[in-house]
């Protein structure tokens, strides 16, 4: 018999990665904490999780237990091209326009992707750069890659990776950036060597307080990173890649990332597709995207940088001023009453989530569902939305507008595995074994394409083999208990 863990030590065990990694583990992500722990007990000389836990409270954490702990607490979801819409971004708007500021001048750009896992987002950096760039070689150019977890960074250094990993990339890019080594494809040495991995702790304080390049960084990518983080290391964190960026360079995070509350110190800058930041104390808070001048011929000769990159925290630049100068041609400030969205910007949709989904953790149902309800107002054709509404609800005990506001979901999206599940617990929480067995089907037919360690969306960092096994398992229940009902 497996020994469940109190709550109250998850609880404390939960406050200590936090203040070590920034990570935090609200109540929907405690069943990934306790398969964690229990997996990285043995790897750190206890007999079994309840030991290991009180142990890692017991003592302060060295590096090699937060390593190891990384390896097992983080989430390594990534892929070739990914969040399309931020690269095209920087492909068509922001990377031209780092070009032309630099092309005839220092033809230096650094770019930095934190939290880079296994290290698919920074060789798609440097997939792009070979692609808008055409005379590379005439630039010094480096892609410094980071994470807390070991075991990814020594995959993204192999650069080996199998087929999964190509999910959404156009099949011209592994044809021509990659050699096929069997079952899997080795990235081409020439984009290797333009990226460098080194380990890094977002939330811990450096111990050399500076960055291998004094005049800051040019753009920076942390994606679907902050998300995990507790609102104080989120802000924290945002900060320091405040510092760590020279004026006029650029901070790309995911859309549900997006948030004028915590990159406040920037500016946001809307362009069709994506929101961007930009580190420009000159300039008013909110600016529209113009297109740049197209880049001009360069030539100089490239210098590879290799080490051990530290977060600083001193300030690469001035800090902000509250009164702007007026804006340059390249970009402009927009006409307030002539371009002033209606209804919410989707920063401010995302803000709403945010906030929903931090009074449910909180067991504020009421004020969870108020925000959820706004943020369904404004974007109701938003799939996420009515599933964590439903999840609300059903914290609130209504069963049946849970699984109206599940119908919904699917109806917007067919293959949302996890609305799929949770109808089928539902139904089983109703008695209705039937119904229930047709969307836990469901759930095992649409995971047969998924990978066993690929995370699903909206499942709080749960994998498919996971839920495929939890399915099976609770299939298997009950097939038993009716043949035990027809016996008796």
């Amino acid at each position: 018999m497996t020994q469940k863990i109190s709550d109250d030590l998850l609880d404390r065990l939960s406050a200590c990665l936090t203040a070590h990694i920034g990570v935090t583990f609200p109540a929907s992500r405690r069943p990934d904490l306790t398969r964690g722990i229990k997996a990285a007990a043995r790897k750190l000389g206890y007999d079994n999780a309840e030991s290991c836990i009180r142990g890692l409270l017991s003592a302060s954490l060295d590096r090699a237990q937060i390593q190891l702990l990384a390896s097992y607490l983080t989430v390594g979801e990534t892929y070739f091209f990914r969040e399309k819409k931020s690269l095209a971004v920087f492909e068509a708007h922001i990377l031209p326009e780092l070009i032309r500021s630099r092309a005839g001048k220092d033809r230096r750009l650094r770019f930095w992707c934190a939290a880079c896992a296994t290290g698919e987002e920074a060789y798609t950096i440097a997939m792009l750069l070979r692609r808008t760039i055409p005379d590379l070689k005439n630039w010094d150019i480096s892609i410094l890659a980071t994470d807390i977890n070991p075991q990814f960074l020594d995959k993204a250094a192999r650069g080996l990776y199998d087929k999964w990993s190509f999910r959404e990339t156009p099949p011209e890019i592994r044809q021509r950036f990659f050699t096929q080594r069997g079952a899997r494809f080795e990235i081409h040495p020439d984009l290797k060597q333009m990226v460098t991995f080194s380990y890094l702790n977002l939330a811990a304080d450096p111990a050399v307080p500076r960055s291998p390049y004094p005049q800051g960084l040019d753009l920076i990518f942390c994606r679907n990173v902050l998300m995990y983080f507790s609102p104080e290391w989120a802000k924290k964190v945002a900060q320091r890649l405040y510092r760590a960026l020279k004026n006029e360079g650029w901070l790309i995070v995911s859309l549900t990332e997006a948030s004028h509350v915590l990159f406040s110190q920037f500016v946001s800058v809307y362009f069709p597709e994506a929101i961007a930041y930009k580190k420009d104390p000159r300039r008013a808070k909110r600016i529209a995207w113009q297109p740049a001048a197209p880049p001009c011929e360069s030539s100089g000769q490239p210098a590879a940088v290799r080490g051990e990159f530290q977060l600083p925290e001193t300030p690469a630049g001035p800090e902000p001023v509250t009164t702007p100068p007026a804006v340059s041609p390249a970009i402009a400030t927009p006409d307030v009453e002539r371009e002033a969205p209606i209804g919410p910007t989707a920063e401010q949709i995302t803000d709403l989530v945010l906030q929903a989904r931090a009074c449910a953790d909180q067991g504020r149902l009421p004020e969870a569902l108020g925000w959820c309800e706004q943020a369904l107002a404004a974007d109701r054709f938003n799939p996420a939305l009515h599933y964590l509404r439903a999840a609300i609800l059903q914290e609130q005990d209504d069963v049946g507008a849970a699984a109206l506001a599940l119908k919904k979901a699917l109806y917007l999206d067919q293959e949302f595995v996890m609305a799929h599940f949770a109808l089928g617990n539902l139904a089983l929480r109703q008695g209705n074994v039937r119904k229930a067995r047709k969307y836990l089907e469901n759930v095992i037919a649409l995971l047969e394409a998924c990978p066993q360690d690929d995370l699903l969306p909206e499942s709080a960092g749960l994998t498919a083999g996971r839920l495929r096994a939890i399915v099976q398992s609770t299939i298997a229940m009950r097939k038993l208990d009716e043949s035990r009902a027809r016996h008796e």
